[in-house]
């Protein structure tokens, strides 16, 4: 039988990792609502994600109308290209101002071609350009609740490793032996056998420990970068909508003054 493929670059140890870290952070979200295990929240940075959820919002909903408030330019050029063409080509050529005619058309043309691509150089382009830095940070904000519930988890599964190993004398408390082969293990061989228990009992914690140390790590450091840059970000959208409307408004202003001079020629 044929081994079922795997995508370029994904092995099955590495399959099988990514499966288990779903699946324990599944568990640990299940605790967590369950009331059975403590969560780490942070107030100030879900904030924070709501600001910068309503701004990606925003900003989606003033690209779209921008687009379609060029389209609509696109059409009212090419409505009025087809009428000046139209009322040119109904002058006749002896007719007074048939040349004036003819430039007024071309200069019209030029004028509503010169407005658009203006509208789509500093308005469009610096929309897609503002809008286009979200979704990578959006992707890191999944990632650090992602982080943070593996962080959880080793926290949890620190402490309960670390739970109940220490009696009263701070000593370390051996269980008896239960199962048969335990039962069945001589009397001398019973001091290896509790060797041995305390060496995987310290092996668990301090791998419960690096483990600990290793999630916080890795949460800590997007964090950090990701309360940084949400308040910039959000901060950042006054300036950039004021300076996008003054553009529309100054090239709109230049737009009809020039269409106006144009009309003063007939």
């Amino acid at each position: 039988m044929a081994e079922m493929g795997m995508g370029k670059g994904v092995t099955a140890g590495k399959l099988a990792s990514n499966v288990q870290k779903k699946l324990t952070r599944a568990q640990e979200k299940v605790m967590q609502k369950l009331g059975k295990a403590d969560e780490t929240r942070d107030v100030a940075f879900e904030e924070g994600v709501i600001n910068f959820n309503k701004q990606y919002t925003e900003g989606s909903k003033l690209q779209k109308d921008l687009r379609a408030y060029l389209a609509a330019v696109q059409t009212m050029h090419e409505s009025s290209k087809n009428l000046q063409e139209c009322l040119s080509d109904m002058y006749e050529p002896e007719w007074y101002g048939k040349d004036d005619v003819d430039s007024i058309v071309e200069d019209t043309d030029v004028l509503w071609t010169d407005f658009h691509q203006k509208l789509v150089d500093n308005a469009l382009i610096s929309m897609d350009t503002y809008l286009g830095q979200f979704p990578d940070i959006k992707s890191r904000i999944a990632k650090r609740d992602r982080k943070l519930v593996d962080y959880d988890s080793a926290r949890h599964n620190h402490s309960s490793t670390n739970k109940g190993k220490k009696g009263k004398d701070g000593g370390i408390k051996i269980t008896k032996p239960a199962s048969l082969l335990e039962r069945a293990t001589p009397i001398w061989a019973q001091g290896i056998l509790s060797a041995h228990n305390i060496a995987q009992s310290n092996l668990s914690r301090n791998q419960a420990e690096d483990e600990l140390e290793r999630a916080q790590k890795v949460f800590e450091e997007i964090n950090e970068d990701l309360q940084e840059e949400l308040p910039s970000l959000w901060n950042s959208r006054v300036g950039f909508y004021v300076s996008t409307f003054q553009s529309m408004a100054g090239f709109e202003e230049k737009f009809h003054k020039e269409m106006g001079k144009v009309s003063l020629m007939t």
